[in-house]
């Protein structure tokens, strides 16, 4: 506890001289425009982060009278914890741009990294969500590529089932033994929306998710992706994931990084295709709903945040194993606090998250939040959606990092059931 507590400490003061370094690209005048009028809630700009305490402890002198907008185009620390991955340290570009007038048109944003963990994993990726002008269109995507090191419980909630054959005691795992694949995984996908109505999308897409040289590290050579994948009839040592994707998105929240209040909906239909490389076809309805209230008249910041994240198998055939749903699996990897990625997954899963935001200092540098989360999933082993759940919960700080664009530094410590807890480390709110 008090190593982890260090290191946040050092961590905080490098990522301070860090992006202080980067902010100095704001002595010239910058193109970019990183959030638009829309989003401004009254109070983020007089709020207090860490380029202002850097600032204060390290004044500088402009060389200018007027003074210069801090630029949209950032380079960070690529820093991270969670018992999943370990300790990760990396480097990160975040830039943020409006393509249009600022009054009727999103920000788009743009962001490139590479890093490596202390369990091996090593990862690199460029994402971008980009708005046209008066938002007519909007495409996001992303390219991902990485070498995994990923942990194994079992498929489904960990309910132990009654009388099961060995193949099904290993595979259900109701003592949440852990297992360890090492493989590599080349990912990219692309959705274009059109907007109908302020706020709500319709679009298509693709994906392509390849995972090769699956392999497990235990002395008998059999894991739960063995077993099912014997039974469903998938390659355990490689798999393609690929398909196409109809999706309906509507929006009303105010930030992406940390919204005050509004509504995020997107619904995909994802159609795994034999003729675009996929060992079986496959039909999985995903879906994300998050809502935000806001509390206070005066602090814009008192926020209660709710989230619903499902995943639901469609007809009659399979996914790959590792392609499953299940925790910490949503496309940023933020839900599930309290338990370690892909602690549970199933056919189908469901999660449901509320969190109660709340100022800690006038300025806002600090402010925290205390959450609750719950998870269900069913299995091939006769477990059924919504049966069983898992809770977990915990409380967390959090440091104002970019008041423009209203990134926070998040703190969480969270438990679980079966023993699991630890600090979550990230930048920006988990939903």
């Amino acid at each position: 506890m008090l190593n982890r507590f260090f290191a946040f400490i050092v961590f905080l003061l490098v990522t301070t001289t860090l992006y202080a370094q980067a902010d100095s690209l704001s002595n010239t005048q910058d193109t970019l425009h990183t959030i638009s009028r829309a989003d401004t809630i009254r109070g983020d700009q007089d709020a207090y982060d860490i380029v202002d305490a850097y600032r204060s402890i390290f004044p500088r002198k402009d060389t200018a009278d007027v003074p210069k907008r801090r630029s949209g185009v950032a380079y960070l620390p690529n820093v991270n914890y969670n018992p999943s991955i370990g300790a990760q340290i990396g480097a990160k570009m975040v830039a943020g741009h409006v393509f249009g007038d600022r009054e009727n048109t999103t920000m788009s944003v743009f962001a490139t990294a590479l890093s490596a963990t202390t369990r091996g994993i090593i990862v690199g990726y460029f994402n971008h969500d980009i708005y046209t002008t008066e938002n007519k269109w909007n495409l996001k995507g992303n390219i991902n590529i990485a070498r995994m090191v990923g942990l194994d419980y079992g498929l489904g909630i960990g309910r132990p089932l009654p009388s099961p054959t060995p193949d099904e005691l290993i595979l259900n795992n109701p003592e949440r033994s852990r297992f360890t694949y090492n493989y590599n995984v080349y990912n990219f996908n692309e959705r274009l929306y059109k907007q109908l109505l302020p706020g709500m999308f319709v679009g298509a897409g693709v994906f392509f998710e390849l995972k090769r040289g699956i392999s497990v590290n235990n002395e008998e050579d059999i894991s739960p992706n063995r077993i099912y994948s014997e039974w469903n009839g998938f390659d355990d040592t490689q798999n393609n994931n690929n398909g196409l994707m109809l999706n309906f998105q509507y929006m009303t929240r105010d930030n992406p990084n940390n919204a005050y209040k509004g509504i995020y909906a997107d619904v995909v239909l994802r159609s795994n295709q034999t003729w675009m490389g996929s060992q079986h076809s496959a039909y999985q309805l995903v879906t994300d709903f998050r809502k935000y209230w806001n509390l206070s008249k005066d602090e814009s910041n008192h926020v209660l945040a709710f989230w619903s994240l499902g995943s639901f198998k469609l007809g009659n055939d399979y996914l790959p194993y590792l392609d499953l749903p299940g925790t910490g699996k949503d496309a940023y990897a933020r839900s599930g606090r309290g338990y370690t990625f892909g602690y549970f997954k199933g056919l189908s899963f469901y999660y449901t998250e509320l969190e109660y935001r709340f100022p800690i200092l006038e300025n806002r540098f600090l402010s925290g939040v205390v959450f609750a989360n719950a998870q269900t999933a069913n299995d091939q082993m006769g477990t059924k959606l919504f049966r069983y759940w898992q809770p977990a919960g915990g409380a967390g700080l959090r440091v104002l990092f970019n008041k423009t664009t209203r990134t926070n530094l998040c703190i969480d410590y969270a438990m679980g059931r079966f023993g699991q807890r630890g600090f979550f480390l990230g930048l920006n709110e988990a939903f």
